[in-house]
């Protein structure tokens, strides 16, 4: 090892194991390779064996070398370490130095603030105690003042208080305050010499005023806002600057050329358009409209001046608004008023509502001139004076109104005369009223005439005078019973004319009668445009009871005025009708509107009515409650008018049935016989059925359809069973009979509904009786629909069959057999129970027609249920 350590390393080795190289990144892998470099190649160029030689001694050497870096980097880092041990101790030690000193200087301030609050404390003390000294001075001050001047009153010289008055705009307010001071003092002194004093103090107060406001006015004049203030902030504090406010708005350009002519901006369209009922309600009126721009640029205008020359901005901007609303605005709205009044209720109201809502706009744009409410600026001794001696300047002291809430005020009074109470609803609900009217007029005089034509036992005789009487007016010679009947009906006061038209009345037309849905939709636009205005006008607790009211006048007119009365004509004309022909199907078409206007009028109450009265539960329900009732009445009148509709049906089919011939279904030519297709009688039935039918389908829809059409059938089914019980039938006659029977079921077929279909089919099949051979016809009856019916019951129509008495014996079993205990006595009770055919298909079927025809109208809310803009019935 010695032997290795004395060998010299080579330089390029010697400079890798250097200090140096063993700071920042070091890798063992790169530094073996770096000293055994030379090594490697030198024995790469020794073309001999290997020899490690070389390789031991260089790293003996380098790890000799290593190990004395090593050391040296100990030897440092120990003395490094010693130097950072008494960097640390003294550093602590300068800490605890620093730490003594910050607590030093916190004590101090600690006592510094102490000492600060005691000072402070004395000095609020003493700033209090000097405040109150200052309070009783100014105090002792003014009294003193008040007690000198109101003794120079009574001396009569005012000498000082005229040069104090002189003096400028400080002497000015000073004068103001000790004015207002003396006034309030004169009031309580009780002297000998007081009246006289206190005459003299008012006296010159009067002239004090007058100067300041000639003042006001000459600088109002000059346009000079600065002295205009100087002159309302003395008399503020003189007396509240009421009169200074009075001035100002009195001599106002605005007031002063208030009478504006109205006829000058004359509207021809507009007052031509406001009585028309089918014009829209005009929005604007020449003379408003400009009154109202007018009103916009002067308050715009005087805003901004009243901001710079008055202490209280918001108080005079009120009593301008104020004379504004109660001068200008209503006067222009009183004559409009009034010229409507002459025109028309509509154009009145009508007026009422577009002046209200454009004064509504009026409003919210004034709004947005409102400020707030600044302090007076008075003297300071003033104010401390005023909490100790009473008579302070009101305007100065009291609250002012808001701008917003006062306008709101100026608007409710503005219209209160016109809606108070029951003013406006009376004066909407007569509107509402002439307008119906006058539109059903012509519909009301032809349905009351049509009403008339109802002869009753005094008509009778009537006619029967006037006849008598007209024979008497002519240049025939006259009887003594025509003058008799002359003579009564002129001393009774009975007009032979009196169903006639009157004089300037236009005569009737047949279409002055009808149901328009175009009549109908005016009456709810104008009744819209009255709600639309009670709405607007009417007190937002009155609006549910408003449109209640108004309600009645729309179910008065629509309800009862209108379609109850086309009701009820087509009653009375159904009742007239001849029910032996043809039978009537015209009321069908007025069902039909009925219900389509019907419709249209729940609709509309569904929609624009019963929300304004959700304010109020109680309201609300009388309201449906009152229109159930009106839809009830209306429902049970149709339903009425379709059972004479259905009774005159059957009637007509009787009166046809009736006509069939006794030798129809019993032919003596059978040539002539099979010629006809169907007998006259089947001819006219079936052509009675399908002209039903297409207007039932054209009018009815739903379940009020398939019921009315199934009254008619069965009705008819009735007849029918009937009708066959009357004719002999032979063996041809049967073949026509079944050529009726089957245009029978076809007529009826058509209407679509499974009951009849049954019906009938036990009509072809009972009709079939005459056409089956004898010695079948036992096993057909016990088949089929005959075969549900006991055979007792067909022993009628058997007996029809020409070949009957052939074969009658025992056809049926346990007929007429004796021992049955009294003769048949239970066979004869089940006859009895059932005695006609037409009950026992009835029970059978199960059909409960005596629930009678529903006419679809639902109650509140839900309206008419209309099958797209078909007639009566919930189903489409």
């Amino acid at each position: 090892m010695a032997q290795s350590s004395s060998n010299p390393l080579d330089s390029s080795i010697a400079q890798h194991l250097t200090l140096a190289k063993f700071q920042g990144k070091f890798e063992v892998t790169d530094f073996v390779g770096s000293v055994s470099e030379k090594l490697i190649a030198q024995s790469k160029a020794d073309h001999g064996p290997f020899d490690p030689k070389p390789f031991i001694q260089t790293f003996e050497a380098a790890v000799d070398r290593l190990i004395a870096v090593r050391r040296e980097v100990q030897a440092k880092t120990e003395q490094m370490e010693k130097s950072v041990r008494v960097s640390e101790r003294e550093y602590s030690k300068k800490m605890v130095e620093l730490g003594q000193g910050f607590e030093t200087v916190g004590n101090s301030f600690a006592g510094m603030e102490s000492r600060m609050n005691e000072v402070s404390s004395t000095a609020i003390r003493i700033g209090e105690q000097l405040e109150t000294v200052h309070i009783e001075r100014q105090r002792a001050q003014a009294a003193y003042d008040l007690i000198y001047f109101y003794n120079q009153f009574t001396k009569g010289d005012t000498t000082r208080l005229d040069a104090l008055r002189k003096e400028g705009r400080a002497g000015r307010q000073q004068v103001a305050v000790l004015l207002r001071r003396l006034n309030t003092v004169a009031k309580e002194v009780d002297l000998p010499t007081a009246d006289k004093t206190r005459e003299s103090i008012e006296k010159y107060c009067e002239k004090f005023e007058k100067e300041m406001l000639n003042l006001f006015d000459r600088c109002y004049r000059k346009s000079d806002p600065k002295m205009m203030h100087h002159c309302a902030q003395t008399l503020l504090e003189f007396n509240g600057g009421n009169s200074c406010v009075q001035v100002y708005v009195n001599q106002h350009d605005f007031f002063i050329n208030s009478v504006r002519d109205t006829s000058a901006a004359e509207d021809t369209m507009l007052w031509n358009a406001l009585p028309e009922p089918d014009e829209s309600a005009p929005r604007t009126e020449l003379g408003l409209t400009k009154l109202f721009a007018e009103i916009r640029s002067t308050v715009d205008t005087e805003a901004q001046i009243v901001k710079v020359v008055f202490p209280n901005p918001p108080v005079v901007l009120q009593v301008f608004l104020q004379r504004v609303f109660a001068q200008s605005i209503q006067q222009h709205m009183e004559a409009l008023l009034h010229r409507a009044n002459t025109i028309s209720d509509l154009a009145y109201l009508r007026i009422l509502q577009l002046v209200h809502s454009q004064a509504s706009i009026l409003v919210d744009d004034l709004k947005a001139y409102d400020v707030p409410t600044n302090a007076p600026r008075t003297p300071s001794d003033a104010s401390e004076f005023r909490r100790s001696i009473s008579g302070s300047a009101s305007m100065s002291t009291s609250p002012t109104t808001a701008v917003a809430t006062m306008l709101d005020t100026a608007l409710e009074e503005l219209f209160v005369s016109y809606t108070e109470g029951q003013r406006y609803l009376e004066r909407e609900s007569k509107s509402l009223g002439t307008l119906y009217s006058k539109l059903l007029a012509s519909f009301t005089r032809y349905h009351e005439k049509t009403h008339k034509g109802k002869e009753s036992m005094f008509d009778r005789m009537v006619n029967q005078l006037s006849a008598a009487a007209a024979t008497s007016s002519t240049g025939v010679a006259s009887t003594t019973s025509a003058q008799a009947a002359a003579a009564l009906m002129r001393f009774g006061g009975i007009s032979a004319d009196r169903n006639q038209e009157k004089p300037g009345e236009e005569p009737l037309r047949e279409e002055d009668g009808l149901l328009s849905v175009d009549t109908a939709e005016k009456m709810l636009k104008w009744h819209a445009e009255a709600i639309g205005r009670c709405v607007e006008l009417s007190p937002s607790n009155d609006v549910a009871k408003n449109t209640f009211a108004l309600l009645r006048v729309l179910a008065e007119a629509i309800g009862d005025g209108y379609l109850a009365n086309a009701v009820e004509t087509a009653q009375a004309r159904l009742e007239a009708s001849d029910n032996k022909g043809e039978p009537n199907i015209q009321p069908l078409s007025v069902l039909y509107l009925v219900l389509l206007i019907g419709h249209l009028w729940q609709q509309y109450i569904n929609t624009a009515l019963l929300p304004l009265a959700s304010s109020s539960i109680t309201i609300r329900r009388e309201m449906v409650n009152f229109n159930n009732q009106c839809v009830n009445r209306l429902e049970a009148e149709a339903n009425q008018l379709l059972h004479r509709m259905i009774d005159s049906v059957v009637t007509a089919l009787s009166t046809q049935l009736a006509k069939q011939k006794r030798t129809d279904f019993k032919p003596r030519n059978d040539d002539l016989s099979f010629a006809r297709v169907n007998t006259e009688p089947c001819v006219a039935c079936c052509d009675i059925l399908d002209k039903v039918r297409e207007a039932a389908n054209q009018s009815l829809t739903g379940k009020n359809l398939e019921v009315f059409l199934t009254e008619i059938g069965v009705a008819f089914h009735n007849l029918l069973l009937e009708h066959l019980r009357k004719f002999p039938v032979s063996a041809t006659g049967g073949l026509m009979l079944a050529k009726d029977i089957k245009s029978y079921q076809d007529s009826i077929s058509a209407f679509g509904i499974s009951g009849l279909v049954e019906r009938f089919e036990f009509i072809r099949q009972l009709g079939n009786v005459f056409l089956v051979r004898p010695d079948v016809l036992k096993s057909y009856i016990t088949e089929g629909y005959l075969g549900r019916i006991d055979a007792t019951l067909l022993k009628p129509y058997l007996a029809l069959r020409s070949d009957w008495g052939q074969f009658d014996k025992g056809f049926i079993d346990g007929e007429d057999e004796p021992g049955s205990g009294g003769g048949n006595a239970e066979s004869k009770g089940f006859k009895d129970r059932f005695g006609r055919l037409s009950v026992m298909m009835k029970d059978l079927e199960g059909l409960k027609l005596s629930e009678g025809i529903s006419m679809g109208i639902p109650s509140m809310p839900t309206g008419f249920t209309l099958g797209g803009a078909r007639g009566f019935g919930s189903g489409s």
